[in-house]
């Protein structure tokens, strides 16, 4: 199924919160180095003028792929839709997939009958407010309950992933899945199919699963590796992330993310985390809604 346009991995997933700072307070504590803060900005159609955004994100930036932490830094500017995702539930609410043309995945979303009007962008300043701006491409999957799903390119990525912040102390060096919970695996998995292009395949817990087979020539953060993305029903939940309670649905329940040190560093650092299938398991309720699941 896939082809021109198709999404090679997961880019990153967004935890969104209505006050930032201390979530951003929390991820430093569990070992990840933060980008500095960054006030977004952007365009609200593909046409139109760029203007800024109540939103502001850090992020942890690996190898492969990174965690956004978001939130809202100005109640009086446009949100961008983050009060209408926390009115469900702080937590996950955003998965982006990368994909190297976003004209060609435009023109097979298009064919597919999804109706996205266009390209959107989205940039932000990379440090200093007046300095270098980091620029993204997105096609956003229209109206998609489960949160902002989108493609992305980056147009700038060696702005984006600076070897100042590629190195953490939790040893984490790739995004490799991300689960999601909902009441309909079916149809949700055909959408997100249909967005990334990909082929589903059987999940071994029960659902469908989007596995995504990288891309080598990917630029640097980029998914290089293969990535998935696991689409459960909430009985199946259980078996992935035990403990673990969806307080909506759906519900962007967890990522995997990749150690290069077998986990010591973060057994080390984190005398909480829970032992799972994958590795070892922070829960939600310490990693500001979504569980980490530390897999070496």
């Amino acid at each position: 199924m896939s082809g021109a346009g198709a999404a090679s991995g997961l880019d990153h997933v967004g935890i969104c919160l209505a006050d930032p700072a201390p979530a951003w307070n929390r991820y430093e504590a569990l070992g990840f180095t933060l980008s500095p803060v960054a006030r977004q900005s952007g365009r609200r159609t593909p046409d139109g003028p760029v203007e800024p955004y109540a939103t502001g994100n850090r992020c942890a930036f690996f190898r492969e792929g990174y965690l956004e932490v978001l939130g809202i830094m100005d109640q009086a500017l446009f949100d961008n839709d983050l009060g209408r995702f926390l009115a469900r539930y702080t937590g996950a609410h955003i998965i982006a997939l990368a994909v190297a043309d976003e004209h060609a995945a435009l023109a097979r979303l298009r064919l597919a009958g999804i109706p996205i009007s266009g390209i959107s962008h989205l940039e932000r300043p990379v440090e200093a407010p007046d300095g270098p701006r980091a620029r993204f491409a997105r096609l956003p999957l229209p109206e998609a309950p489960e949160g902002r799903i989108q493609l992305i390119r980056h147009l700038t990525p060696e702005l984006v992933w600076q070897e100042r912040w590629l190195n953490h102390a939790n040893h984490v060096v790739a995004l490799e899945s991300v689960v999601l919970v909902t009441q309909t695996p079916a149809e949700t998995a055909a959408r997100f199919a249909r967005l990334a292009g990909v082929a589903l395949e059987p999940d071994p817990a029960g659902g469908f699963c989007l596995a995504l087979a990288g891309d080598l020539a990917a630029p640097i953060g980029g998914p290089r590796g293969a990535t998935r993305i696991r689409i459960l029903a909430p009985g199946s939940l259980a078996a992935v992330l035990p403990g673990v309670v969806a307080p909506a649905v759906p519900f962007i329940a967890g990522v995997t993310l990749r150690t290069d040190d077998g986990n010591a560093a973060v057994a080390r650092l984190l005398p909480q985390l829970r032992p799972v299938a994958e590795g070892l398991m922070l829960m939600p309720e310490d990693a500001c809604g979504m569980a980490l699941v530390f897999t070496p």
